[in-house]
């Protein structure tokens, strides 16, 4: 990875951020003059389910921003809480339901659900990290973009590594391997992306 990106921007000295990779639905939000306006999974890459009323419904996401930029697309994960998602399938097996495989797919499946009224019902939340379309918006970093979001009261990862170097990147992702079972969300990995 390293080498690789050496090769890419060569005349670029860049640091690392590493963030747990959380194990949920991916989605957008797309806020316009600081209000949410849309919400989409990724689908195909290319065109996603709109997922909007579903998502007004999830209280971690905030239905307005503090911004007045044209267009901030914020891109993230929706996610079942390891808790809740045990206390769901302990009521769905006492009443004879199917019950769901893994906190991811109860997620999806709660998405996916037509009433938006039994969504709300499920505590679902989640952690935004990267942006899309920016309209009257940017940032320099990473480590900016994340801490904007906190101060727009978007849900961020609860811990991230801001690393000078591959060594660095190494150790972040050892002490992150510890810490997985402390988070409220399964992760499935983790995430090195140059902060530059």
């Amino acid at each position: 990875f390293e080498n690789f990106l050496r090769r890419q921007v060569s005349e670029i000295d860049c640091t690392f951020v590493v963030e747990p990779k959380v194990d949920g639905v991916a989605l957008s939000l797309r806020y316009e003059h600081g209000l949410l306006v849309r919400a989409a999974t990724r689908g195909d890459g290319e065109v996603g389910d709109d997922i909007t009323a579903n998502v007004r419904t999830i209280r971690a996401i905030p239905l307005r921003i503090d911004c007045e930029a044209a267009v901030v697309e914020v891109r993230g994960e929706v996610y079942f809480p390891k808790a809740a998602f045990a206390e769901l399938v302990t009521r769905q097996e006492a009443t004879g339901q199917q019950a769901f495989a893994n906190p991811r797919n109860a997620a999806a499946g709660s998405l996916k659900l037509l009433d938006p009224r039994e969504v709300a019902q499920r505590p679902l939340s989640a952690i935004l990290y990267g942006c899309g379309a920016m309209e009257g918006f940017s940032c320099a970093t990473q480590v900016e973009l994340t801490d904007q979001f906190r101060r727009w009261g978007l849900p961020v990862t609860p811990r991230s590594w801001v690393c000078a170097d591959m060594a660095a990147v190494m150790k972040a992702l050892d002490e992150l391997e510890s810490l997985r079972h402390d988070f409220p969300f399964e992760m499935d990995g983790a995430v090195v992306k140059v902060n530059e």
